[in-house]
């Protein structure tokens, strides 16, 4: 049985380095989809040590993400990101962390930013050896690069059904946009993708990426026929497993708040480290 790791302690050090991995996963995977499409108007742009992305018409991965830990927010790069946003059609949606630079908050509100919600992110330190706990009749693996379009497939029908536990997400997308978004990020460097089987038959996948010893619960889902047998906590135990013998140390995931995911992960052991302020401006015509 796994011991118990040391609590980890929400410090804003903390903080910047689990907010670095988040964007470099954006700024990357919006490399990946000007890659998939060189005509297109995609971008991805430094501000205040975070990244301002868009990928695409309405694409999740349209964020500005990581601002507050790295100098102050220069309002005059701001305002050419907004301008850009507006160019597509898009607001600019920026998540921003509880354990930021409060100047941040304070400067988007004067340039009209409205708080749209919230999404927690949650924390576990890793230790070598641990091993995974995984649920009577599931089995996980890692999917092979041949099985990647029924991986997308299974998660995308995962993510299209959601479990409405807990606060609703303030934004929903369609099947195509988030298959596409998904495609994307799964670019981006440091990913290992993982399927579940319930009886023999795929029931869920996840994916996991590795970014300076951080371990990004990027993404998992589990076909509606198969919740409540175990699946979603098999694919997590899999996953932090793979990650502590790869040499990560910490562990994050973000999930909607009271949602069945933080029920999942707190299960585990994952511990709030911070909120996300999900905050918005709307372009004007």
């Amino acid at each position: 049985m796994n011991a118990a790791p040391p609590r980890l302690f929400a410090s804003t050090e903390l903080a910047a380095r689990l907010e670095r991995a988040e964007t470099s996963l954006i700024a990357e995977s919006a490399s990946a989809a000007t890659a998939r499409d060189p005509q297109g108007r995609h971008f991805s742009l430094p501000l205040a040590g975070g990244v301002a992305a868009w990928a695409g018409e309405g694409s999740p991965l349209n964020k500005v993400v990581g601002l507050g830990f790295d100098g102050a927010l220069d309002e005059t790069a701001l305002a050419g990101i907004e301008a850009a946003f507006a160019e597509r059609g898009s607001p600019v949606q920026v998540e921003l962390s509880t354990a930021a630079d409060p100047a941040v908050a304070a400067a988007l509100t004067r340039r009209g930013y409205v708080l749209s919600g919230f999404e927690n992110v949650l924390a576990l330190r890793l230790e070598a050896g641990r091993s995974a706990r995984i649920a009577p009749g599931v089995s996980v693996r890692e999917s092979a690069a041949e099985e990647f379009d029924e991986w997308i497939d299974i998660v995308v029908r995962g993510f299209a059904a959601p479990d409405l536990q807990g606060v609703a997400a303030h934004e929903e997308f369609p099947r195509d946009v988030i298959e596409r978004a998904m495609r994307d990020c799964i670019a981006a460097s440091g990913f290992v993708l993982t399927t579940a089987l319930r009886d023999g038959v795929p029931a869920g996948g996840g994916s996991l990426r590795q970014c300076d010893r951080v371990a990004q619960l990027c993404g998992a889902a589990t076909l509606p026929a198969h919740r409540r047998h175990g699946v979603q906590s098999s694919l997590l135990e899999a996953r932090l497993a793979a990650a502590a013998k790869a040499g990560c140390d910490i562990a994050v995931v973000t999930t909607q708040p009271g949602s069945k995911s933080q029920q999942n992960v707190q299960k585990l052991g994952f511990e709030l480290m911070y909120s996300r302020a999900v905050l918005v401006r709307a372009f004007e015509v």
